[in-house]
């Protein structure tokens, strides 16, 4: 008998309406343990919406979110909380960390005391210097500098970073609050092919202990580092499964009819390389 897996969090008939229009229509899905979902669609295909709902930013008309993944990463908790009815603060608290396109780090301070400042309860730069941190939170911190390629650069402050170091800086400021969930939303944009490739695999490497939900439209960074995508059009899923099959989905293709053509691998061709907008 096959052991059952519980999904981190089940997104259940989820319907969001904005003066009148419907963003989100019964959009149902489930994001499993220790996989890579990604997102992708046009633009206004209800991608950032369906984050904003996880994360508590925005609440729905109907629909549930619930989550089964607690924060003690050693001892999961299923708790059954339906996130739709709590504040975005309790949601983070409980271990769903979001990271926005736009890298939102200290630049005044230095990447280790941008990483000190991210530790739980450490909610001001105030709080953070009057807090003393323990060795054990040291040394996770100096874990994940290594792991994210930053640990010669603890030193320096954020604002010398490049722009992908400090996407990756801000990653590691979710991973030291020991999260469950991982929202990412477009971590790749404005990235050049080195940096993207090496946030492929940080990504793949934190799915390893993690759930990570990606928004994102370069469709060869999807293809090689995504375990599920779905497709989202006109605030519903149009199809799911896993790179290959829903990259030369026929549905798929004819969504993005007009916008360029498709290469045989499934990615369109345009001017961007890109399959949708944001």
């Amino acid at each position: 008998m096959s052991k059952v897996i519980t999904p981190v969090i089940e997104i259940q008939d989820i319907s969001v309406v904005f003066d009148g229009f419907k963003a989100l229509s019964n959009v149902t899905t489930k994001i499993m343990p220790n996989k890579v979902h990604f997102f992708i669609g046009p633009n206004g295909a209800g991608k950032t919406t369906l984050l904003d709902i996880i994360c508590g930013k925005t609440k729905p008309a109907s629909g549930k979110i619930i989550y089964h993944g607690g924060v003690d990463v050693g001892l999961r908790k299923y708790t059954n909380m339906d996130v739709t009815k709590m504040r975005e603060a309790d949601i983070a608290n409980e271990g769903i960390g979001r990271k926005f396109q736009a890298p939102s780090v200290f630049t005044s301070l230095s990447v280790w005391e941008n990483m000190e400042i991210s530790l739980k309860g450490q909610k001001t730069v105030l709080s953070s210097l009057l807090f003393k941190i323990s060795r054990q939170q040291k040394e996770r911190i100096e874990l994940i500098l290594d792991f994210i390629n930053l640990s010669e650069k603890k030193n320096e402050k954020a604002a010398f970073l490049s722009h992908g170091q400090k996407q990756w800086l801000e990653i590691g400021m979710l991973l030291v609050q020991e999260p469950s969930l991982l929202l990412l939303d477009e971590p790749v944009a404005g990235m050049g092919k080195a940096e993207t490739e090496k946030t492929g695999e940080i990504i793949r490497k934190i799915a390893k202990q993690y759930a990570v939900v990606v928004v994102e439209h370069d469709m060869e960074f999807v293809r090689k580092v995504a375990d599920t995508v779905t497709v989202m059009h006109e605030g519903k899923i149009l199809t799911e499964g896993n790179a290959d099959s829903v990259l030369s989905d026929e549905k798929v293709k004819a969504v993005y009819l007009g916008r360029g053509k498709f290469h045989k691998s499934g990615i369109e061709e345009t001017e961007e390389n890109e399959l949708a907008g944001a």
